[in-house]
């Protein structure tokens, strides 16, 4: 990723299986070990991070455009897309602030090339995505280990602990 100033890791699945959950657990995990994260999350849905009646959505329906929503807590940018169109994770990297930050998770984007991890529960009945795509460097699962056979590293799904050593260990040599 060009527009990367620190790692960027993918965690790459269908609907349903569980990326928000891994990621809720696993990230405190990786803070634990002083890790500084980020996290862009692509949506398929529109979404509106300010309401009917507040002042921010009402100037920036009258055409202001980015708007920054800011106070003592967070900031928030919105920014109009001039045309309806699939973001692009290269994109969006050059408008995240990434001076402050170690590591870089991505939810979603998942037909990107950038590292991967795969996330898959066969009772889903989805098919498997790493033997398509190159840059997914791990698969975490909920199968037994022997019922799968990958040229890459194969994590369990269920020990958030176990991924993040192997995040630590791939991407920080910890």
């Amino acid at each position: 990723m060009m527009k990367a100033r620190v790692p960027v890791l993918g965690f790459a699945a269908f609907s349903g299986t569980g990326k928000t959950t891994l990621l809720k657990r696993l990230i405190p995990l990786l803070k634990a070990n002083g890790l500084r994260i980020g996290l862009i999350k692509k949506s398929h849905h529109d979404f509106e991070i300010d309401h009917p009646g507040k002042d921010s959505y009402e100037l920036r329906t009258a055409g202001a455009n980015p708007v920054m929503l800011t106070s003592s807590h967070r900031r928030a940018i919105i920014t109009e897309h001039e045309q309806t169109r699939e973001p692009r994770l290269e994109e969006e990297l050059a408008y995240f602030n990434q001076t402050e930050l170690d590591l870089i998770l991505v939810e979603g984007f998942k037909q990107e090339q950038f590292p991967k991890i795969e996330l898959h529960r066969p009772a889903l009945g989805r098919p498997l995505l790493f033997p398509d795509d190159p840059s997914i460097v791990a698969l975490a699962t909920d199968a037994e280990p022997f019922r799968i056979r990958a040229n890459i590293p194969v994590l369990d799904l269920n020990q958030p602990e176990a991924v993040a050593r192997f995040i630590l260990g791939q991407f920080f040599n910890s």
